[in-house]
């Protein structure tokens, strides 16, 4: 049988989906549930003085309403992944942003218990919030060195002032929000102590353990199940508060409670990305080599909170430069806490480097891919470390030629057809190669199936299909035959889906996990005295087209190999312990405490996937209206597993870069600290008409580097550089430098 793994593969779930049969956390069956509807805040900051609920309660079918004065020592609000606790809390009176759960509405029927939420009275003494930079009462605050890190390599400062060729600019990114389409829904229920959870999760072990914590029980009491995800990009891997309040009201009415959250509630009780600011410096020589790179950031976060993305961890990285200062800065609103967006740190930050260079190109009279070229790193300019596989040029190399870029003039407002200014802009993408502790099973039976249990999960990627290529690949199975269970806290313990780390992390525990029960059968096989493969190597055997198979073309069917072995199902256990893991990591993953909750790094390489973007974007004379004909993006992720899957996550990747750089933004009002565009009717995305040409090109690289089966991942590169790439196309077609997203008619007026 061929190698799988890089073979097309249809989707093993496809049919569960397109039929209905695949089971999502609100689809799961629970006994006469109880149906809960969220309390939010009106004001944005202050306290809750009073609530009248007497008009609520007389709804018919209303069980209960849990507040503050009820239930406030019941839970402690969720740990976050980075820089403090969130703010979705309803332990006190105390109101941290407008949207915060502060109260929960029970009732027989949803319907019944939104009838009475909307009859809640709330009373509060408000004070004047700050909605974000610059307003009166914001803090702003320097980020100490913890999860992320500033740099100071050389001397930034000094270079910059000898510098032949200097530049120095300020970017600005928006507020938005993830909109998945399966809302944040949560339904708990007890029995005997125990409490059972189906929400929709990237990281099941992670929201086991938080909200254990949150109610003081052990984690072993708790399970989480979510074996689909309906979308999620980052706003699902993490607790929040909802999830242990839920918990609370079902051991309080001694019944299952389901809660399915509105749209707009998505927009306050989850994270988003926050909004950025930038100030960029770069100083060269006028012959394009850079000196200097001094990255500044700002981030917008809650009051209590001081969590932060700072992608110039990155941007620090992708050039070379002998001098080099990054530093981050932290701003306090009264606003919901941020947390994780596809791509969370490169997408804001990667605008604004890769315009920056685009601008110090033009500054010095060179071709923005030749500016690139001059300054390609063959070594990690922070840490020394040599890259395990750079294949950036070669990606700009392959996607130039395919997008036709030496037929750009590069005099920007020189290229025009008809009424419409043509722009032309390319950007670099990069995304950091990351493998978490990962544990699996794998259990092969007689009649050539197996069946794989790992507690990963499926957000829309395909895990599912990426796990049974990898186990049908080392088994010598097809994928079809493969039984892929996740999702669950029963399951062996994985990851958090997220960093483009997942299927690096899953793949490469059951690829170790085959091999031990290729190593079971093989033994047996060899040591059997009357079996066809008595004496030789068992190193040598391999499993092929459902049969155990010597090198010189001996075999076994793989019926007879399992079967000589009790109880007539071969399984194994392996756990992948990456280079450079905490020590004890997969005992603390497995007991739910300190759970791992980002990829780990290689010690002795600097490990990225690399890509470049490319764009053509059209501006109309007269009207300005922006149209994006074509893009297209050239990756090198190491070793693809499925091809098709692939593709996507890169098409969709660069939508999003799109939808980033011209549409996607969060309004808000300033004076009272509110989302105004909290529901997808008003928060601008794509549609199939702003969507024309899309072209992905897969470069190979095989980089074992990485780990041991050279998967980079992919889930966030393809939206990384797209934002700058659209602007620096609309600079080329206009003239106009836009530089803070998004980019909108009015801009170019």
């Amino acid at each position: 049988m061929p190698t799988l793994i890089g073979q097309p593969t249809p989707r093993i779930d496809g049919r569960a989906k397109v039929t209905g049969r695949a089971v999502y956390a609100s689809d799961e069956p629970v006994a006469h549930p109880a149906h809960a509807f969220l309390l939010t805040s009106f004001i944005a900051r202050g306290r809750i003085t009073g609530f009248d609920l007497d008009e609520a309660r007389a709804v018919p079918g209303v069980i209960d309403i849990l507040t503050h004065e009820t239930v406030g020592s019941e839970a402690r609000p969720p740990k976050q992944a980075s820089g403090g606790p969130t703010t979705t809390t309803m332990e006190d009176d105390q109101v941290w942003h407008d949207g915060q759960i502060i109260g929960i509405v029970l009732a027989d029927t949803y319907e019944a218990a939104r009838e009475a939420a909307f009859r809640v009275r709330v009373y509060y003494a408000a004070e004047t919030p700050a909605a974000s930079f610059d307003a009166v009462g914001a803090e702003r605050e320097r980020r100490d060195d913890g999860e992320h890190q500033d740099y100071a390599i050389g001397d930034a400062e000094g270079a910059l002032k000898i510098a032949e060729v200097t530049l120095d600019e300020a970017y600005a990114t928006p507020p938005q929000h993830h909109n998945p389409i399966e809302l944040f829904t949560t339904t708990c229920a007890w029995e005997n102590g125990n409490l059972t959870i189906w929400e929709p999760s990237q990281f099941v072990y992670g929201l086991r353990a938080n909200v254990a914590g949150q109610l003081g029980i052990p984690p072993e009491r708790v399970r989480v199940v979510s074996k689909y995800v309906g979308g999620a990009f980052g706003s699902k891997g993490g607790a929040t508060a909802r999830t242990a309040w839920i918990a609370v009201a079902a051991r309080r009415l001694g019944r299952p409670v389901k809660l399915v959250a509105t749209r707009d509630q998505g927009f306050t009780i989850a994270t988003y990305r926050a909004e950025t600011r930038h100030r960029i410096r770069l100083g060269a020589t006028r012959d394009g080599s850079l000196t200097a790179l001094v990255h500044e950031g700002a981030e917008v976060t809650s009051r209590p909170s001081r969590y932060n993305v700072s992608g110039n961890e990155s941007t620090a990285r992708l050039y070379a430069c002998p001098n080099i200062l990054t530093r981050v800065d932290i701003v306090h609103a009264d606003r919901n806490t941020p947390g994780f967006m596809r791509a969370p740190p490169e997408t804001p930050y990667m605008f604004a480097l890769e315009s920056a260079m685009d601008e110090l190109a033009e500054k010095l009279r060179l071709d923005p891919i030749e500016l690139r070229r001059r300054n390609d790193a063959k070594t990690d300019p922070v840490s020394g470390l040599p890259f395990a596989g750079r294949r950036l040029m070669a990606c700009f190399d392959e996607g130039a030629a395919r997008f036709g870029w030496a037929d750009r003039n590069p005099r920007a407002g020189s290229m025009r057809d008809g009424e419409w200014l043509v722009g032309l802009g390319c950007a670099s993408a990069v995304y950091e190669t990351n493998i978490a502790a990962c544990a699996a099973r794998v259990s092969l039976r007689p009649n050539g199936t197996a069946r794989v249990e790992a507690a990963g999960h499926d957000i829309g990627t395909g895990a599912y299909t990426v796990v049974a290529i990898t186990a049908a690949d080392r088994l010598g199975l097809d994928a079809s035959s493969i039984d892929v269970a996740m999702g669950d806290t029963t399951l062996p313990a994985a990851p958090l889906a997220a960093g483009s780390s997942h299927t690096a992390s899953l793949a490469n525990a059951v690829a170790a996990a085959c091999e031990m029960v290729r190593d079971r059968l093989a033994r047996a096989a060899t040591t059997h005295d009357a079996g066809p493969l008595a004496g030789r190597d068992p190193g040598s055997l391999r499993l092929t087209e459902g049969r155990l198979t010597a090198e010189d073309g001996a075999a076994e069917p793989l019926s007879d190999a399992v079967s000589r072995l009790s109880p007539g199902v071969v399984e194994a256990f392996a756990e992948n312990i990456p280079d450079g893991a905490l020590p004890g990591a997969m005992g603390k993953l497995h007991a739910g405490t300190n759970p791992i909750l980002r990829g780990y790094k290689r010690p002795d390489v600097a490990a990225y996937a690399f890509g470049a973007q490319f764009v053509e974007v059209r501006v109309h004379a007269r009207t300005r209206e922006i149209r994006v004909p074509r893009m297209l993006g050239a990756f090198a992720s190491g070793r693809i597993v499925n091809p098709i899957a692939a593709h996507s996550q890169y098409m969709g990747g660069m939508i999003w870069g799109l939808s980033a750089a011209l549409l996607e933004k969060t309004e808000i009002d300033e004076a009272a600290a509110r989302y105004v565009n909290d529901n997808l009717s008003e928060y601008h995305i794509p549609v199939c008409a702003d969507v024309r040409g899309v072209e992905v090109v897969m470069l190979p690289e095989d980089d074992t580097c990485a780990n041991p089966l050279g998967i980079k991942g992919l889930g966030e590169i393809g939206i990384v550089g797209m934002n700058a790439a659209i602007a620096n196309a609309v600079h080329h077609a206009t003239g106009r430098r836009i530089r803070e997203l998004p980019i909108r008619i009015e801009d170019l007026l």
